[in-house]
């Protein structure tokens, strides 16, 4: 099969097109025929050698955190899908690839309202944004969340979460996009290179502050994401695009009783992988099947053209997700 892979640490050209051996289902595993996979911001650090796949290391280093295919084999012992099965899922890496082995339970179907090349988009940025704000943080109909990024693949799942719970939202974008927040369903959006989201967040609430805080950035914005919280809120760190030392006064906590949570799915065990993947498939995909919740899709590339798409995210051009069409 075909595959995305790394011989080597750096910029896009480490990505190299390789042929290598197709892979075999373990019992509980199957095989999906890959049509789409997804970038993240974890893929670039991974190509730059900044974190690695968990576990132990594979033959060949493909990166690629999110699918969307077929079935095409099963292991003996599979009894949830068929070959031809429409599915997709989150993966620890892999994705990059015209096939990938994932365990039975960490695949769910795709929606029909979606349709497979798009389905790609959903499962690591949408669990990711859900699992923050709403099993973490604590988000529920009428309370606030400040999500940072609101243009890209977390934010513009988040914001969308955020509303259709009954939430409202205050994010942050750069001045090109924050027009596009607004449309996903943001109450405020702030550009975040001119305007102060601290003073944002007290306004839209009245003075009393959001409830969670869903943050991809880090660095020095951690300070300013507790000042927004109200007493008792939650600052769910699920990135760290900004840096991840800062100087911090903890001290500012006290008085609010508040929350700082650090998590990623990456490196979850794969039973906790497993649980919050069924979860998810059981309170938020028939979301999307109803057509009340939508992946947001920027731009599409060919595999042989990923190193263009890393260079296109890396540019912070995107709105929403950038996707690899790998078959049809």
């Amino acid at each position: 099969m075909r595959a995305i892979v790394l011989e080597s640490h750096g910029g896009p050209e480490s990505l190299v097109l390789r042929d290598v051996p197709d892979p075999v289902p373990g019992p509980e595993e199957v095989v999906v025929d890959v049509v789409a996979a997804a970038l993240n911001r974890a893929d670039l650090l991974q190509r730059m050698g900044l974190y690695p796949e968990p576990g132990p290391a594979r033959a060949h280093e493909i990166p690629g955190l999110e699918v969307a295919g077929r079935v095409s084999a099963t292991g003996d012992r599979v009894s949830t899908w068929r070959h031809g099965d429409a599915v997709m899922g989150i993966v620890s890496g892999g994705g990059y690839a015209e096939r990938i082995a994932v365990h039975e339970r960490q695949l769910m179907a795709v929606p029909d309202a979606v349709g497979l090349a798009d389905a790609a988009a959903i499962p690591e940025v949408w669990i990711t944004a859900w699992d923050a704000l709403v099993p973490q943080g604590g988000l529920t109909a009428g309370r606030w969340a400040l999500v940072h990024a609101g243009a890209s693949g977390v934010g513009s799942a988040a914001i969308q979460l955020a509303r259709v719970l009954g939430g409202h939202v205050v994010t942050t974008a750069s001045a090109g996009k924050l027009g596009a927040c607004v449309a996903l369903g943001a109450d405020v959006a702030v550009d975040y290179t001119t305007e102060d989201f601290v003073a944002a967040c007290r306004d839209a609430t009245g003075g009393r502050g959001v409830d969670v805080v869903l943050d991809v950035v880090g660095g020095d914005y951690l300070d300013r994401n507790v000042r927004a919280l109200t007493v008792g809120g939650t600052v769910v760190q699920v990135g760290v695009m900004g840096g991840g030392r800062t100087s911090f006064d903890l001290g500012a906590l006290l008085p609010k009783r508040a929350s700082v949570r650090g998590t990623v799915l990456r490196a979850r065990p794969i039973e906790e992988k497993i649980a919050v993947t069924q979860r998810f498939a059981r309170e938020v995909l028939p979301l999307f099947a109803e057509g009340r919740l939508r992946p947001v899709i920027d731009r599409r590339f060919a595999l042989h053209d990923v190193a263009d798409a890393h260079r296109h995210m890396e540019a912070n051009a995107n709105v929403g997700k950038v996707l690899l069409d790998v078959s049809g």
